[in-house]
């Protein structure tokens, strides 16, 4: 006996974010996942970036639950603007919840009892589906794989990973617990993570990271040192809190998301130091530099965080000086390149000193490189495989791993956001595709796709506004004419007076030879500015014209 199990993928595949996927079997729904991306330097004023949930909501009365995988923001980010319309319960590690509760009671959005914690290992039926979540190692603590127990074989979903032989809370995956479903039920699926399926080797373990920054307090005995890295790295923060306390120094956090998640895993217990290792930030000044270390927010150079505020001098606790020294902890991510770079460069003109990934060993991936991802496929032994969470790249090369790993090309598929493949005894085959684009935050969210072209043409070009006051037959005073991102102040003098004279003409002429109305003068003065700022400048900005009826 056989049972069809379909696949829908609404993001993830071919971008690093916003993942999200809905699985149905029997009439009913499950969704794993429900992550943000952020925006592309070619998304102006964008502030997050969504799945698009109409599938979702269209089916919302099948829906048995939202399984979450971990805590990053590109897994659960997206959960405030689904459960405004959703109402279902959460699946997931109680750190994972904890942190996705803060941005959704921030939304105005009751929980009461929608969150179901889950533990390492544990198997629940969620509507029809036999969920099982087992531990995988990754920088962020809790971190699950899910195998979805199907009559057909296992689905097996790796969730973001690494095999981490050495974990710094001594969680390792379980490498075991694959290789007997494998052996016992038979892995029909498995979709991985591919983020560093093009790097070769194996990823180097969170704790190797912890020698060195031992190393940077020793090394440093009169600074303070400044360490900016992803709130949710809580491994990370605990080696920086060992180094701390073994170099005597005390412990100040900084920014609201750290803050927030360090209290968060202390409390659940996977965060241990002592009370008195940490210091409020207000307080940091009472100490000598070298007696002091800021774990710190801002490691992407994000325009408000913490240690954009602390280069530019904007922050009110902490004023830099020569005796400071700045650690990046982390990788930047594709896209943030300059933002860091302009935090770095802000931070030499203090004379501080800065190290990064570049140069030191002060970060380690969260994700598999190949050597863990051949691993994990000769483990689960797959009948058919789909790369997922990775950019194209990515997921060739996956795909490219897997084929080599003895997975039949006929039963590996490369799927796109929007995608839907179902699972029978025939295979694997995609049957649909649906629409997946695209949703903007700005404020409020929506389709923003035309916005998007107009703020990026003024990007480009800039804007002309042009305004003209005319009474009865008369235009009064000159046509008043002001731009942004087009001319410098010098060619504005130059163009200026000889625009005024012919808007001021045609106008005239509108006025009195064709009683023009508003529209008509609207549109011939935009022809006109348009066509004398081409050429002049061979440029097109965006012309504004305007009318002012006295």
């Amino acid at each position: 006996m056989s049972e069809e199990i379909k696949i829908t993928f609404l993001g993830g595949l071919g971008e690093i974010g916003r993942n999200c996927a809905v699985f149905e079997q029997s009439g009913r729904m499950l969704v794993l996942d429900c992550g943000v991306m952020f925006p592309n330097p070619d998304m102006p004023g964008v502030d997050l970036v969504l799945p698009d949930f109409s599938y979702i909501l269209q089916h919302k009365d099948q829906i048995d639950g939202i399984v979450l995988t971990h805590g990053h923001e590109d897994h659960v980010g997206a959960l405030p603007y689904l459960l405004r319309d959703v109402d279902v319960k959460l699946y997931g590690s109680r750190f994972a919840l904890e942190i996705a509760r803060g941005r959704i009671e921030e939304a105005g959005i009751s929980l009461h009892d929608r969150m179901v914690a889950v533990k390492d290992g544990q198997r629940l039926a969620i509507g029809p589906f036999d969920v099982e979540f087992i531990p995988v190692t990754h920088s962020v603590p809790c971190a699950f794989a899910i195998a979805i127990h199907t009559v057909s074989g296992v689905i097996f979903h790796s969730g973001d990973f690494k095999i981490d032989l050495s974990p710094v809370d001594n969680r390792k995956i379980d490498l075991g617990r694959i290789g007997q479903i494998a052996k016992e039920e038979g892995i029909a699926l498995l979709l991985a993570d591919s983020t560093n399926a093009d790097k070769p080797g194996f990823t180097d373990s969170e704790s190797s990271v912890g020698s060195t920054l031992g190393a940077i307090f020793a090394s440093h005995p009169d600074k303070r040192v400044i360490v900016a890295c992803f709130a949710s790295h809580i491994h990370r923060i605990q080696q920086l809190a060992n180094a701390a306390a073994k170099n005597g120094r005390k412990v100040a956090l900084v920014g609201r998301s750290m803050v927030r998640t360090v209290s968060i895993a202390k409390e659940i217990g996977i965060l241990n130091f002592p009370n008195d290792l940490l210091i409020d930030i207000e307080s940091a000044g009472e100490y000598e530099p070298g007696e002091v270390c800021v774990i710190s927010t801002g490691s992407q150079g994000e325009p408000m965080s913490v240690l954009t505020l602390l280069a530019s001098g904007d922050n009110k606790n902490i004023t830099l000086t020569e005796h400071d020294f700045v650690v990046f902890s982390s990788h930047v991510i594709p896209g943030n390149e300059w933002s860091v770079a302009e935090v770095m460069n802000n931070l030499a003109r203090k004379n501080i000193e800065v190290i990064d990934s570049e140069v030191a060993h002060v970060h380690a991936s969260g994700h598999a490189s190949r050597g863990e991802l051949a691993t994990l496929l000769n483990i689960a032994s797959p009948r058919h495989f789909i790369p997922v969470h990775g950019e194209r790249k990515h997921l060739l090369a996956h795909a490219g791993l897997a084929a080599e790993a003895g997975v039949e090309k006929d039963n590996i598929l490369i799927c796109e956001d929007g995608d839907q493949i179902l699972l029978s005894a025939n295979g694997i085959n995609i049957v649909n595709k649906i629409p997946a684009p695209y949703v903007y935050v700005d404020g409020t969210v929506g389709e923003m796709k035309g916005v998007l072209r107009d703020r990026r043409f003024l990007a480009d070009n800039g804007v002309v506004a042009v305004t003209v006051t005319i009474s009865g037959e008369k235009i009064i005073g000159d046509p008043c004419i002001s731009s942004r991102g087009w001319l410098g102040v010098e060619e504005e003098e130059l163009f200026l007076p000889k625009a005024i004279s012919v808007l001021r003409e045609v106008v005239t002429y509108a006025l009195i030879t064709k009683n023009a109305d508003v529209v008509e003068i609207k549109r011939i003065v935009k022809r006109e500015m348009s066509k004398l700022i081409y050429e002049y400048t061979k440029r097109r900005p965006v012309v504004i014209p305007m009318v002012v009826l006295e």
